[in-house]
């Protein structure tokens, strides 16, 4: 959802500058215009600047906290490598409204046996620039949305920059939220 709706800081609120990717508190009855609330984080634009703010901190801004994911205990590693391609498509890359998914940013994704109910996932992606400041945010918020996945134990994300992203790896979906199709 992209919106210009006014929003108030309730409380004192961590926040993530963009796109610099500074950690930034806004202090309480800052008020604000929510220009993105897509998946579970929220872009707000406050005093001339951007900044990304967690799910976990919705309440912030008068939004609801996301809801923890429920996995069978008798889920295949199939439906958890599902629910893990589901849980990369709620990251969304601060600036651009389309999640790192469809914006073709996910080079390669993997479950390894952990134990016989436990897995690691390992990540491997890229950023729309190499350059890009959010690159930290990005990847913690890419391991700490799987993480609350039942039955994942450890997250690795790397970083590639071969081969170097482009506007040709994103979907077709992505292609028409941008205006490019």
């Amino acid at each position: 959802m992209r919106t210009a709706e006014p929003v108030r800081f309730t409380r004192a609120c961590e926040a993530t500058l963009i796109p610099a990717g500074t950690p930034v508190v806004i202090p309480e009855g800052t008020e604000g215009s929510l220009t993105q609330a897509l998946g579970q984080s929220f872009t707000v634009y406050v005093g001339g600047n951007l900044v990304r703010i967690a799910g976990a901190n919705a309440d912030a801004i008068g939004r609801t906290p996301p809801v923890p994911i429920q996995v069978s205990p008798t889920a295949s590693r199939e439906e958890l490598e599902a629910l893990v391609w589901k849980q990369l498509g709620t990251c969304y890359d601060p600036e651009i409204p389309i999640n790192i998914v469809d914006l073709g940013l996910v080079y390669e994704c993997s479950l390894e046996n952990l134990d016989d109910r436990s897995y690691r996932a390992k990540i491997r992606m890229t950023l729309t620039a190499p350059g890009c400041g959010m690159g930290g945010m990005l990847t913690q918020d890419v391991r700490e949305r799987l993480l609350e996945i039942p039955r994942l134990r450890e997250v690795d994300v790397e970083l590639i920059f071969d081969p170097p992203w482009s506007w040709s790896m994103m979907s077709d979906a992505a292609r028409l939220e941008a205006g490019m199709l």
